[in-house]
């Protein structure tokens, strides 16, 4: 294969970005430019011209500690600080970067050990994970093709396209046992092989980075941080499958994504990675972008393929398979931008590599965000198999006020409730399955003490109900039904009979529809009724929300003893339930308190009790 521009370009970054080469890389992820990171790299770009210092700025992808943003790290020392404003760039640029000396108050101290951590891979968020995948978003600014390649970006294709045939590639991804990370975990290569030998033509490869899972947001970070990532990957699934033409459907939601999934393949397209003839040979491949209205269905696949084609985002029968009739009826294969990420790492490191990650069944990592009653709120990658106590007390520092752990949501609105008793079970496709639960994209939700676990189910049962496209009678009516039920328990309106009705109707829910929306919308009440009965049992037996959530099924008082009449309480009231003279211990009236907990929140003596 000829010697090309891309090559060449790679050659020189090599030597510019050495060992030795200083530079500071600054997350520019959505939650860092939040608290104002961009103002941070404007700063540093400032003071560093203003002291005569050639020392290049990245603006990267999301680092994933987003507990603690902006974050920045100056190489080659590697010091990571975090929290950073922007009055604390002229001391970081005359200290740091002059002189080498760190800055204590910027540094992560271990809340645990109390000892003062200097770099990234030290502190306890990062020390267990395996960013094998998110990891490189650190090391380049997404915007240019320039710092992908100096990371060997684009190796992988060069490789394949020189050195093997189709069948080469899909035996590499199928030795290295990769599975979709878009949640149903099904072998890539199979569907690969599939869609290479259905009949038909042209044949399409999509990636599918319609994240509509609340709290996650793993997909949106590599679209963000790393495109060429997932182009790359594409152009090689495309190679393998015999496909010249490709979509990336991305929510319109995530308009920072879009911009620079659309810059990376203009970029990739000038360097001849994309278009005709990539890199001098006679495979032809372009990439474009779709972008989806924020439908939660359109993640499921047919109804993903209508979005395209501009049709109503609504799925078809199960017995139609996308490797035979995808999109526009034609031969496609579908996966979701972590696994496209993934395929280069293959081909670069080989597949006896990445199968040793991970556990028998679930090789390689997985990106999870890590969200809700938890310390340490992000994204981190972990080898399958990491225990679910690992991700949330190692790396995601345990429950915030000292309060306990109540359970872990899994897989998204459709995942399981997982509760404190299995937080030993491996993570992988298969034993969250066994316990109720998903893979899912790889959101995770974080519940203490104070969660009620029923109002955990209706609320999930209503997203349901909404984002359902309302093809299938199961979906939409079984899932309103049971929702309404839900809302019934937690208003206190629940009847005997009630968790028996909800069993039934969740399997025949599951059963009978038409796409995985409605098969496994019942997941979060069949596990929260398998874990945490007793609640329910609270709910209607007894007309109680132990968590104190439920409105309807609590009461207010205020603890005599621990009153000190401060006024606090009376003050923050809006409907004046409140009543007491100063200094003495006050009252609530209980038939004009709505129980919004806005006293609850003002007491500094832990004086308002919630029965």
């Amino acid at each position: 294969m000829k010697e090309t521009q891309a090559h060449q370009i790679e050659k020189d970054l090599k030597i510019n970005y050495g060992p030795n080469k200083k530079f500071i890389t600054v997350c520019a992820g959505t939650g860092c430019r939040a608290y104002g990171s961009l103002k941070v790299k404007e700063a540093l770009e400032t003071e560093l011209r203003k002291q005569n210092m050639q020392v290049d700025v990245l603006a990267t992808g999301c680092l994933g500690f987003c507990e603690k943003g902006p974050m920045i790290v100056i190489h080659p020392d590697k010091y990571f600080y975090h929290s950073v404003k922007v009055e604390d760039v002229p001391e970081i640029v005359s200290k740091t970067i002059a002189k080498g000396e760190v800055i204590s108050k910027l540094l992560y101290r271990d809340p645990d050990t109390k000892k003062t951590l200097f770099r990234e891979e030290d502190l306890p968020f990062y020390k267990k994970q395996l960013r094998v995948v998110f990891g490189k978003n650190g090391m380049l600014e997404p915007t240019r093709i320039e710092d992908y390649l100096a990371i060997d970006g684009y190796q992988a294709l060069g490789k394949v396209l020189s050195e093997m045939t189709p069948d080469d590639v899909i035996n590499e991804v199928k030795k290295a046992g990769l599975r979709g990370r878009g949640g149903g975990g099904f072998p890539a290569a199979v569907k690969w092989e599939g869609v290479r030998r259905a009949h038909g033509e042209p044949k399409y490869v999509i990636a599918n980075g319609d994240e509509g899972d609340p709290g996650a947001y793993m997909d949106r970070s590599l679209m963000e941080g790393n495109p060429h990532s997932v182009i790359e990957g594409m152009i090689i699934g495309a190679y393998a499958v015999g496909s010249n033409e490709g979509y990336i459907y991305v929510r319109n939601e995530y308009p920072l994504a879009v911009t620079h999934l659309t810059l990376a393949i203009e970029a990739a397209r000038k360097m001849g990675l994309l278009g005709k003839n990539i890199l001098g040979t006679d495979f032809s491949f372009d990439i474009h972008i779709s972008k989806g209205a924020g439908a939660f269905v359109c993640g499921e696949s047919s109804a993903l393929f209508a979005s395209i084609e501009g049709r109503a985002g609504e799925p078809r029968a199960k017995y139609v398979h996308a490797v035979e009739k995808g999109l526009w009826d034609k031969p496609t294969v579908l996966n979701n931008v972590e696994t496209w990420a993934n395929v280069p790492l293959i081909i670069n490191k080989g597949a006896d590599w990445y199968a040793s990650i991970g556990t028998e069944g679930s090789k390689g990592t997985k990106i999870f965000s890590l969200v809700g009653k938890i310390n340490n709120t992000g994204l981190i990658e972990v080898p399958m198999g990491t225990t679910l106590y690992e991700i949330i007390y190692d790396m995601g520092g345990g429950i915030p006020g000292g309060r306990k752990f109540k359970a872990v949501q899994t897989g998204g609105p459709s995942g399981g409730c997982i509760p404190e008793s299995l937080l030993d079970i491996p993570v992988d496709f298969d034993k969250l399955y066994e316990v109720g639960s998903m893979m899912g994209s790889g959101g995770m939700i974080v519940m203490d003490e104070t969660s009620c676990m029923v109002d955990v189910a209706r609320y999930f049962l209503a997203f349901l109900k909404e984002e359902s496209c309302g093809k299938c009678v199961p979906c939409r009516e079984g899932v309103k039904r049971m929702s309404d039920i839900l809302e019934d328990i937690c208003a206190g309106k629940g009847k005997d009979g009630d968790i028996e009705i909800l069993e039934e109707m969740s399997k025949a829910i599951t059963d009978g529809s038409l796409c995985a929306l409605g098969g496994s919308a019942p997941n979060p009440v069949m596990s929260t009724i398998r874990y945490f009965r007793e609640e329910y049992d609270a709910h209607i037996k007894e007309h109680r929300c132990p968590a104190g959530v439920c409105k309807a099924l609590i009461t207010y008082s205020i603890d005599a003893e621990k009153c000190t009449g401060c006024g606090l309480c009376a003050k923050v009231c809006t409907v004046r339930a409140i009543t007491g003279e100063k200094k003495k211990a006050h009252i609530i009236d209980k038939d004009k308190c709505t129980r919004c907990g806005a006293c609850i929140q003002s007491c500094k003596f832990d004086a308002i009790n919630v029965k």
